[in-house]
């Protein structure tokens, strides 16, 4: 106290009054174990990596002596002038480290500066390598060794097994054991921390490995397998590696890492042949093509991309992904790239971008896993993918469809999984260390259905008279339900009844496996005050079966929720991995995509395209609100099992509460097709549970008689001479036909023609077509003008069904167009299929493609 005192008095500055009471006996600090831990510690952070803030780089000593944007760091000896110090005691602005961050103690910062004014001297000697951590060992207390990474030789023979600092070479089969009877097991290698990937050559005689220390640098080796010798190291990342692949010739390295970057190695010479820039977060894995002209990479930035090798050329990013992506790898026929991660979902794009940078459309995209999905690999003839996730489970899926084939349950959590090449075995790596394997057809497969094939609907005998009945109580309950013959029509009223519950009329009758009956109600059409709501029950009033539709993926409405009547702009979560004519189950009901977004600002159009939207399997579109979750899903036959994906499964019955084509409005209307001889209920009730005397009904329950009506609008055409004009044909569905009309033209005029039939598709309600009239076409003779006449055609359940109708109405010849556009193929564009007979290329536009045309 007695020297502090002194030193004040004579005015001495406070950092050097601190220096001094603190150092007359300490020894001279050491940069490596004192000085450099502080400067990772506090400053690194910014002051470190490919671009310090502010030019100065705390990485290293060196690093340290050149400074930075503002002139030297320090100046030796002299630590009231020194610019590092300055900042970090706050005598300078801005005070380092930020306000937010954490910063050294007082002890902390007089070691620092004593050491610069001892002369801030360097390390002694060479300085260590960058990826030894400097910090206290500390004993393990487990005997556990994580497996992070394996792989199986070409001919299945041996496995690499990586774990903490460590790879083991060990063989699949029984073979040579030690004097423990274990299979003799040996090390490949030393590394610096935790080996995250490890893969033979295609030779096998090879091994490529992936290390490094979180924070510090990342370091890819090439061992040879024979002897354990170290032939190449590869060193240039920031951060630890999460992968290391060789090209398959075997000359091109790709290393990925934390630090985001990828970088292509020449395996002969060792140097860097570029760096793959563009990832905004770590960079979890790559692999070549089968011809390794491309890279493909996923990455913690919820993408994948695609690179060309020869240049860096970034070919497309895969945006489609929900959150990182873990596991990414081509197919052996190099024709789809598939990725898979922490959305668990396996997805898989067709590689199109070859030539030059274009979108690669994604083909299918699956729901796979309750956890993220951590590996994928295919077998070697690519008709199976394999799959393992966090959840501890493993899956196989055929490649044609991406239908899962088997599932396998995992005693841990595993995290490595390779697929041997020499047959169907596939091994997996566990975290608690222990090492599984499985042949693919000895896993689990999907339970197997428990229902006879899918009911089609049998041809039914000419219906007998109409049955006219009234409702005779007591008949609420399905033991005491009304019998009647079918077909019937059936007057009635829901109230009146002395039951304290609200009146449900039950009616039984009888049916045949096959036969579709159709079951109506008039009771708001005729201003009655019922809601009516109708089901078909068991003779013991179980409800019955309709489908199940197991959810193959989940969403949730955005942006705003939806009224019971809208059709447009469905704006959901993930709709890009949406497809048109897939169901969206949401609350009970089940509506049908239509149309794509077309803007960032606009939803999909359910069908039927405008209007009031319809429901599907019987059921009545009800009200969405904000964030509630919706899902793709698709039907089951009844009875079938689905195959677990960890979404749900939502039974339907049979039961409808308003139309669901919206035809009858409040009114109720279901087809019911019989799954087996025997008696059913009808069951009729107010949705709400009201009742009255002035409840009235009138139940209709008749044979099922799918046909259609095609109406043809934009009637009474004036069509240039040399041109054409577009209309549009529209059809109603009867009875839930869904099949293709084709609509056909004649009697026209001469010189007009249609351009082709018109085809209104599958489940479509309208079709449109193109009159042409000829540039020498005479004016239309009167009697010409309402000639034409049209023939719709459809085949339903075997037989072909044609209906006469009227034409286009009065049509006429009008001058020639002023403007004449022609489309002709652009340079390396879409090229025309047929040219029609007026001279117009025809071109095929394919679903998922896009074509250039000018």
């Amino acid at each position: 106290m007695l020297v502090r005192l002194t030193l004040r008095r004579i005015g001495l500055p406070p950092l050097c009054a601190l220096l001094l009471s603190t150092s007359l006996f300490a020894a001279e600090v050491d940069y490596i174990t004192e000085v450099q831990p502080l400067l990772t510690k506090y400053c690194a952070g910014c002051h470190g990596g490919a671009e310090p803030d502010g030019g100065l780089s705390l990485e290293s000593f060196d690093a340290l002596l050149e400074g930075g944007e503002h002139g030297p760091a320090l100046l030796a000896g002299e630590a009231e002038t020194s610019r590092l110090l300055r900042l970090i005691s706050g005598a300078g602005d801005p005070k380092m480290p930020p306000e937010d961050e954490p910063a050294p103690n007082a002890d902390e910062i007089s070691l620092l500066t004593r050491w610069v004014a001892e002369g801030a001297k360097g390390p002694a000697g060479a300085m260590p390598d960058r990826l030894r951590l400097i910090t206290p060992a500390i004993a393990t207390q487990t005997d556990t060794r994580p497996i992070a990474d394996i792989t199986v030789t070409p001919d299945g023979k041996t496995l690499a097994v990586a774990r903490f600092q460590q790879v083991e070479l060990r063989p699949v089969a029984a073979g040579p054991v030690t004097g423990s009877g274990q299979p003799r097991v040996r090390t490949v290698g030393v590394y610096p921390g935790k080996v995250n990937a490890v893969h033979f050559s295609t030779d096998a005689s090879q091994l490529v490995t992936a290390s490094g220390v979180t924070g510090l640098g990342g370091v890819a080796a090439i061992w040879s397998v024979n002897d354990g010798t170290l032939l190449r190291e590869f060193k240039g990342h920031r951060d630890a590696l999460y992968d290391a692949e060789l090209s398959p010739d075997g000359r091109i390295l790709a290393t990925c890492s934390y630090d985001r970057e990828i970088i292509l190695w020449d395996v002969t010479t060792g140097e860097e042949l570029r760096k793959l820039t563009g990832h905004n977060g770590a960079v979890y894995d790559v692999a070549f093509s089968p011809d390794g002209a491309f890279l493909a990479s996923a990455s913690a930035d919820d993408t994948c991309k695609v690179w060309r090798v020869a240049d860096g050329e970034r070919m497309d990013t895969l945006g489609q992904p929900l959150k990182e992506q873990y596991s990414i790898t081509f197919s052996p026929d190099g024709q789809f790239i598939a990725a898979g991660g922490a959305d668990n979902r396996i997805r898989v794009w067709r590689f199109v971008s070859t030539d030059k940078p274009r979108i690669n459309p994604l083909v299918f995209a699956r729901f796979a896993h309750e956890g993220a999905v951590v590996r994928i690999a295919f077998t070697t003839d690519g008709t199976r993918l394999v799959s393992l996730a966090d959840d501890r489970t493993l899956k196989v899926w055929e490649t044609a469809g991406y239908t899962e084939l088997s599932l396998s349950d995992e005693p841990a959590v595993a995290a490595a999984l390779a697929v041997s090449t020499a047959g169907n075995q596939i091994h997996i790596g566990r975290l608690d260390g222990s090492l599984g394997d499985c042949e693919l057809t000895a896993l689990r497969a999907p339970a197997a259905s428990t229902n006879a094939p899918s009911l089609s609907p049998v041809p039914m005998e000419a219906a007998a008279a109409m049955e006219q009945l009234t409702e005779q109580e007591p008949n609420s309950t399905p033991r005491s339900a009304q019998p009647i013959a079918l077909p019937a029509k059936i007057s009635g009223v829901i109230g009146g009844t002395s039951d304290t519950s609200a009146d449900r009329d039950c009616f039984r009758f009888s049916a045949r496996a096959g036969e579709e009956w159709v079951i109506e109600v008039n009771a708001a059409r005729s201003k009655s005050p019922l809601d009516s709501f109708v089901e078909v029950l068991t003779d013991t009033g179980e409800s019955v079966e309709r489908v199940r539709l197991q959810a193959v993926r989940d969403s949730y409405f955005t942006f705003r929720g939806k009224n019971g009547d809208e059709s447009g702009d469905f704006r959901v979560f993930n709709w890009e991995e949406m497809e048109l004519n897939q169901y969206l189950y949401a609350n009970g009901e089940v509506a049908r995509l239509w149309m794509y977004p077309r803007g960032p600002d606009s939803g999909f159009l359910v069908y039927p395209g405008g209007g009031k939207r319809w429901g599907y399997f019987g059921t009545t579109p009800v009200a969405h609100a904000l964030g509630e979750p919706c899902y793709i899903v698709e039907p089951l036959p009844t009875g079938t099992e689905p195959i677990p994906n960890g979404l749900p499964v939502f039974p339907i019955h049979y039961e409808n509460d308003d139309d669901s084509t919206r035809e009858l409005g409040a009114d109720s209307r279901l087809t019911f097709l019989t799954p087996e001889d025997g008696e059913y209920v009808v069951r009729l009730s107010d949705v709400r549970g009201f009742e009255g005397d002035d409840f009235k009904y009138t139940l209709t329950v008749r044979p099922s008689r799918p046909d259609f009506k095609v109406t043809v609008n934009d009637q009474n055409p004036t069509v240039p001479a040399g041109g054409g004009r577009e209309f549009k044909v529209t059809v109603d569905r009867i009875d839930g036909y869904d099949g293709p009309v084709t609509v056909e033209f004649d009697n026209l005029p001469t010189g007009f023609r249609v351009a082709a039939p018109v085809t209104i598709e599958p489940g479509q309600m309208q079709a449109f077509g193109l009159l042409l009239c000829a540039a020498d076409a005479p004016e239309v003779a009167e009697a010409e003008q309402s000639a034409s006449r049209s023939r719709s055609m459809a085949t339903i359940r075997g037989e072909a069904i044609t209906h006469e109708g009227g034409g286009l109405g009065k049509i006429t010849r009008g001058e020639p167009a002023k403007l004449d556009i022609t489309i002709v193929p652009a340079a390396n564009g879409a090229q025309p299929v047929e040219t029609s007979p007026e001279g117009y290329p025809v071109y095929d536009i394919r679903p998922g493609r896009r074509s250039c045309l000018s």
